[in-house]
């Protein structure tokens, strides 16, 4: 019987070890992401519940819950324009286990409004999974306030400098800079107050505390339609079909007047593609069930949905075009 010969080269001992554990990990990682994932996952939003945001982050969270077999967990962390919960996920572990809302404030609007300030770079900080929903912002007035226009409402301000508050959803938000806008083109003197979420701010408005403010349609439209509140604009080129009856600011003298919102889904740069792709196809599942679109088309919020790519390229577009009006209006986060 012929012995096997020792093989006497050091180098090729490494080679064939090598392979051996490369092919070990492999197996352990593709083993790992079969099973991903394993624990309950958050979902870290940014405004207190009962807003349009919490809704549609607890929308997403029931869907992934049932898709990916997990418990996936609603936290909401309000505070500082959103910044404080997007920040949250920035600086958590990148293994899909925490993913958060973004806005058009955090990823649009703060990078030019808080500059330095920021507690995270909203490009280099995340793994953009999707664009979500897309929203028309609508002016609201209390209905106490003699105006039923927006000339009526800019003619009231400049009789009366100093003492019209409007009310946001935060500093840096899209109802923020709607209203900085208008202040600006219309050139009155009105006081920004700002809150944490809509959801805060719109009992002030109705109570009289603070006299009108641009509110995302699913947040205003009961209180619209039980005459609590009265609209008086809409800060898009076109008509909401929820409420064909009020006229863009647009087209009541203020030309090209358009301030939209919108919500998306991240995760910490540095997550897995394969569970970034994971995450996007699941969204993108929940959000294109036909009951989902029409339930939240009802509250006002425009499913939008994109590849991970597309989102990265939309939010640099987007804190590029909030820039400039952030630098023309003089708004600050101060």
């Amino acid at each position: 019987m012929k012995m096997i010969k020792r093989i006497r080269h050091p180098s090729l001992w490494i080679f064939l070890l090598g392979l051996t554990l490369g092919s070990f990990g492999s197996a352990l990682l593709a083993n790992a992401q079969d099973l991903f994932p394993s624990k309950p996952i958050r979902l870290v939003t940014l405004t207190p519940p009962g807003g349009s945001l919490d809704i549609l982050a607890r929308t997403i969270a029931q869907g992934l819950t049932e898709q990916m077999k997990q418990p996936v967990l609603v936290d909401s962390k309000t505070g500082a324009g959103g910044n404080l919960g997007v920040n949250i996920v920035a600086k958590s572990a990148p293994d899909g286990y925490t993913i958060g809302m973004v806005t058009v404030a955090t990823h649009g609007i703060n990078p030019s409004l808080y500059g330095n300030k920021m507690p995270f770079n909203a490009i280099k900080d995340f793994a953009p999974i999707t664009l979500a929903a897309e929203l028309k912002n609508i002016l609201v007035v209390n209905p106490a306030l003699p105006v039923k226009s927006v000339q009526e409402l800019i003619a009231y301000a400049k009789a009366n400098p100093g003492k019209l508050s409007f009310g946001s959803a935060g500093t840096g938000t899209s109802q923020h800079l709607a209203g900085e806008m208008l202040k600006l083109i219309a050139q009155v003197d009105v006081v920004h107050v700002p809150y944490k979420g809509l959801a805060q701010a719109i009992p002030d408005l109705m109570s009289g505390q603070i006299q009108f403010m641009f509110s995302m349609i699913p947040d205003s439209l009961p209180h619209i339609r039980s005459g609590k509140l009265r609209s008086i604009g809409i800060a898009s080129a076109k008509s909401s079909t929820l409420l064909p009856e009020v006229t863009p600011i647009a087209e009541q003298g203020f030309p090209g007047f358009e301030v939209a919102g919108w919500f998306g889904v991240v995760a910490p740069a540095g997550t897995p593609k394969d569970i970034v792709a994971r995450f996007n196809k699941e969204i993108i599942k929940t959000l294109g069930q036909p009951e989902v679109r029409e339930r939240l088309a009802n509250m006002g919020m425009d499913v939008s949905t994109t590849s991970p790519e597309q989102f990265g390229v939309f939010i640099a577009a987007e804190i590029n075009k909030w820039s400039t009006l952030v630098k023309n209006s003089g708004a600050s986060a101060d």
